[in-house]
């Protein structure tokens, strides 16, 4: 998408219709359960870069949390933002992706005996998996979120599902994905069943997100039991070169 810039604009919300926790789920997730992970300046987090793409802002309604923001990133510097409506003047926006959000309405969730609990060391052979299939970003300490687990054939990494997000009372089902040439065999099924069902034993509901465009996995998930809750756009932009770059505070656990 070519570069573009928009003016800010206060997204309307009603007394009868305060915000849901999931309309914002990095910024519950990083002042929540997963405090131990965020780098924080005021009203804006991130999680660390070797972690997780996710930067998120208490209110995006909010002008002095997009100067958090800056502060927290630096000047002319790209980052990915998420559950927003509109970016700041100033601000330019380089890449948008319409997504959907999806929610555990009717899931059948169990675990899968064939599958295996994926760790630090597994991290070289999961990175050559996302490679293989681009299910979104998975980075060197990703793993670290929560429980991922894989299928392996002959000793090799076939497929794979995980947690990410984990705004209270949810935890978000993430990379998703299975080999090219063992799809077909209901492996990403069995592994988002066995994933929730961790999710579950502990109080959390399942969520997941997916890019609108892809149509297909929608219609997978939506036929395991998961209902489209909303849609959303996840921008990467660059902030302003005036910015000024203040220290991130790391958020003790």
């Amino acid at each position: 998408m070519a570069a573009d810039t928009h003016r800010f604009s206060l997204p309307t919300q009603t007394a009868s219709a305060p915000p849901h926790i999931l309309d914002n789920p990095a910024w519950a997730a990083l002042t929540g359960p997963h405090h131990r992970f965020a780098e924080r300046s005021g009203r804006a987090a991130r999680y660390p870069t070797d972690v997780s793409p996710f930067t998120a802002l208490a209110d995006p309604g909010d002008p002095g949390a997009w100067d958090d923001l800056a502060a927290l990133v630096g000047p002319d510097t790209a980052t990915p933002v998420s559950g927003v409506t509109a970016v700041p003047e100033g601000w330019e926006v380089l890449d948008e992706i319409q997504g959907v959000q999806l929610v555990d309405t009717a899931l059948r969730a169990e675990p899968a005996p064939d599958a295996v609990r994926l760790g630090p060391d597994d991290v070289p052979e999961i990175l050559e998996l996302i490679a293989l299939t681009q299910p979104g970003p998975f980075l060197p300490r990703t793993v670290e979120l929560g429980a991922y687990l894989g299928i392996r054939h002959r000793g090799r990494l076939i497929a794979m599902a995980g947690e990410r997000l984990r705004p209270p009372g949810w935890t978000e089902i993430s990379a998703v994905c299975t080999d090219p040439a063992h799809q077909g065999r209901g492996l990403a099924t069995r592994l988002v069943r066995a994933v929730a069902a961790g999710i579950r034993d502990r109080g959390d509901t399942p969520f997941l997100h997916a890019s609108a465009a892809n149509t297909g996995a929608i219609a997978l998930y939506e036929s395991l039991g998961f209902t489209l809750r909303r849609r959303s756009a996840f921008y990467r932009v660059r902030t302003p070169r005036g910015a000024a770059a203040g220290p991130a505070g790391r958020v003790a656990s």
